[in-house]
């Protein structure tokens, strides 16, 4: 699959290839970037970033959301990016994460309000269709949870363990469901 561009993105070109700018690109400082959220192709000698249009979450989509609520046995997610996609403004789905698919060990022990606050940017797995009204999503793997939490002093916080993050203004330790970090 080719990688995902968002606009501002530098392409990378082969060695030696001089290409002209097609539609969804602009030359700035010699280099050629993306104007638009979308794939690379190469027709011709013409490059051009052709956009992706956003679909709802299927079976095994990567999501990205926002945590809007929590109760003992469940978060609401507010899904926003699907496999790598940004949806329009306004055009979000729902998504639960429930308490046993939170992790895939000692799931009896987890609490949700120790996993996720209100806010948290959480990178999920879509596991099922759900109801009529949302989509149920894990986060049972290790690349899986909150990539972006702000602390109670307003910083961004720092994962220190796949169970806790801390405020770099403060030095607070607050428990959650970290997701790794990809290059790690």
């Amino acid at each position: 699959m080719a990688s995902m561009l968002v606009p501002g993105q530098p392409i990378i070109l082969p060695k030696g290839a001089t290409p002209q700018p097609g539609p969804g690109t602009y030359l700035r400082d010699g280099k050629l970037r993306a104007s638009l959220v979308g794939v690379v192709r190469n027709q011709g000698g013409t490059v051009t970033i052709e956009r992706s249009r956003p679909h709802p979450p299927a079976l095994s989509s990567v999501v990205l959301g926002t945590i809007t609520r929590l109760s003992p046995q469940q978060a609401l997610l507010s899904i926003t990016v699907v496999d790598g996609i940004p949806l329009p403004p306004g055009e979000d789905f729902s998504g639960v994460i429930r308490k046993q698919d939170v992790r895939a060990t000692e799931k009896d022990k987890v609490k949700i309000t120790e996993c996720f606050r209100g806010g948290d940017v959480v990178r999920g797995l879509v596991i099922s269709l759900g109801d009529a009204r949302s989509y149920f999503v894990t986060t049972a793997r290790n690349d899986l949870g909150v990539v972006f939490a702000t602390s109670e002093a307003g910083a961004t916080m720092e994962p220190v363990s796949w169970l806790e993050m801390r405020c770099p203004k403060t030095g607070r330790i607050e428990k959650r469901k970290c997701a790794k970090p990809p290059d790690l």
